[in-house]
């Protein structure tokens, strides 16, 4: 059977730790920050506010992005999304993400072409997508492209996930831990 494609950004799995708890932390979203950011979606921090990782423009991630928080501008009730829709202009508190920031963290995240079990223990960057503004899900990938020994990229490979109907090829889902990490590694070289 083959794998279905179906991106969803990077779920959390478990940490390294083992110690079974996701850690997650709130940080700021800077008021009115255009763009919009999906649970699921890597992300970094830029003059204190977070941002959607671009693997283009930034070099470390500080986590995963898992919802948010916010006083609507307009109702003047409490919001809580998968999503952050942006260009939130809002008029009292902050807008707080929720951030799984553990850089031992373990996550799932689809690929958008072939996968080898030789690609295990190297490195990849990500694909950004649109993520979808229904369900608030991300549409992340990892770029199968980029697949390297290179220490300079987002996420290392450390398995297949298990899990019925997923197997090596297209669109497999693999778990990841963040290689280039605010909080830990500046990258790892892969093997």
């Amino acid at each position: 059977m083959a794998n279905v494609d179906k991106a969803f950004g990077l779920r959390a799995l478990g940490n390294l730790s083992a110690t079974g708890a996701q850690k997650q932390f709130g940080y700021e979203i800077a008021d009115n920050q255009a763009g919009a950011i999906f649970q699921g979606d890597l992300v970094t921090l830029k003059d204190g506010y977070i941002l959607q990782f671009d693997p283009s423009s930034h070099t470390a991630a500080v986590g995963v992005f898992n919802g948010v928080f916010y006083t609507d501008p307009t109702t003047g009730k409490p919001t809580f999304k998968n999503y952050y829709p942006g260009s939130v202009n809002i008029t009292q508190g902050k807008i707080t993400a929720d951030v799984l920031d553990d850089p031992n963290q373990l996550f799932i995240i689809q690929s958008d072409e072939d996968i080898v079990q030789a690609d295990f223990g190297k490195n990849a960057d990500v694909v950004v997508g649109t993520g979808n503004t229904t369900t608030g899900v991300s549409a992340m990938e990892l770029d199968s492209s980029t697949i390297a020994t290179t220490a300079a990229l987002n996420l290392k490979l450390v398995g297949i996930y298990d899990t019925p109907g997923n197997a090596l090829g297209n669109f497999c889902q693999v778990v990841v831990k963040i290689n280039e990490h605010l909080y830990g590694s500046a990258g790892v070289a892969g093997q």
